[in-house]
């Protein structure tokens, strides 16, 4: 019997697949993160940490649980995590890669129809009582047909989010990668384009790609400056990708036409944001892999990489394989 420590409430199901290989569990109830201290105090006692949510797992965090046979990250990103870390003290980190691809790139989708028609700045007009004179010339949104959709990191999210817009509305599909997409070429006449051709010809640019030292931050005022004043820019990914300041000053200004956010830069978002009351934004609270079909596959995925650690095999979904060279 090996100990789990679980740091949300998870489904009976979920943790019954855990007790039935006789592991004894130690659940998170409390509806608030834990702290450091109390991550530290839980993990310091069990053999495997199954981790839901974005609080760190950071070199203090990984020095005080050296012990650890595994972490399985109920997530596809791995940010929050030392890794480097991770790797040198010989504990494998486990993720849940591509079962939320098509439950994002649907977020993303939303956004996009959201912004456009300004559809929850005009819910918000209802409950305030504007709902009546007609003047067809007032708050009126922008088509997405036959417009360009450009993405920033054409992945298995970003490809998911370009198929729609090809097929629901015949959008033009241009990306920015390091390599090149080749399905997406072949599939969808997807064009590979420079950063800053993606900026200059994007009606909507859709932001895909992982965090790193290079990505961060990286749409700020000299990126919207160089979009065009009609567009729409969508951020699925990392908030910490755009720089919210910057992304508030051109919307306002005019620079560009919209956004919308699945992640905020910090998250969450004070409630006194001023993006929060703009028109022509949409705010969602990060709930990119918000279905119930995608949130089992996810947690069933931790599982598979919780019991591979305890039994010391190599993790089916790991973020460090380089771990195993030790």
């Amino acid at each position: 019997m090996m100990n789990i420590f679980i740091t949300r409430e998870v489904p009976a199901i979920i943790k019954q697949s855990l007790t039935d290989q006789g592991h004894r569990l130690f659940e998170w109830t409390e509806k608030r993160d834990l702290t450091p201290d109390e991550l530290i105090q839980y993990a310091k006692d069990s053999d495997a940490l199954f981790s839901v949510g974005g609080h760190a797992i950071d070199s203090d965090v990984l020095a005080a649980c050296d012990h650890l046979r595994v972490i399985a990250l109920c997530s596809v990103g791995y940010d929050h995590v030392d890794v480097a870390t991770a790797t040198r003290l010989g504990i494998p980190i486990g993720n849940t890669p591509g079962v939320l691809s098509k439950a994002t790139a649907d977020t993303a989708f939303l956004l996009m129809q959201n912004v456009a028609r300004k559809a929850i700045h005009k819910h918000k007009e209802i409950l305030r009582g504007n709902w009546g004179f007609f003047d067809p010339m007032v708050d009126l949104g922008i088509d997405l047909q036959g417009k360009t959709l450009g993405i920033y990191g054409l992945g298995r999210i970003g490809y998911e989010m370009a198929k729609s817009c090809r097929y629901a509305f015949n959008m033009p599909v241009i990306y920015h990668n390091r390599g090149h997409n080749e399905e997406a070429e072949q599939d969808l006449d997807a064009r590979r384009v420079s950063f800053d051709e993606l900026l200059e010809q994007s009606d909507v640019l859709s932001v895909h790609a992982n965090l790193s030292d290079q990505t961060q931050g990286i749409f700020n005022r000299d990126a919207f400056s160089r979009m065009k004043a009609s567009a729409i820019f969508i951020n699925t990914a990392r908030g910490s990708m755009h720089n919210e300041e910057d992304l508030r000053t051109a919307l306002e200004n005019g620079v560009i036409w919209g956004a919308g956010l699945d992640v905020t830069n910090p998250e969450p978002m004070a409630p006194d944001n001023p993006l929060l009351n703009m028109p022509n934004v949409a705010i969602l609270p990060h709930i990119g892999s918000a279905t119930v079909e995608t949130r089992m596959k996810m947690m069933q995925l931790t599982v598979e990489n919780v019991l591979a650690g305890l039994r010391g095999d190599k993790l089916p979904y790991c973020v460090n394989p380089e771990v195993y060279n030790h």
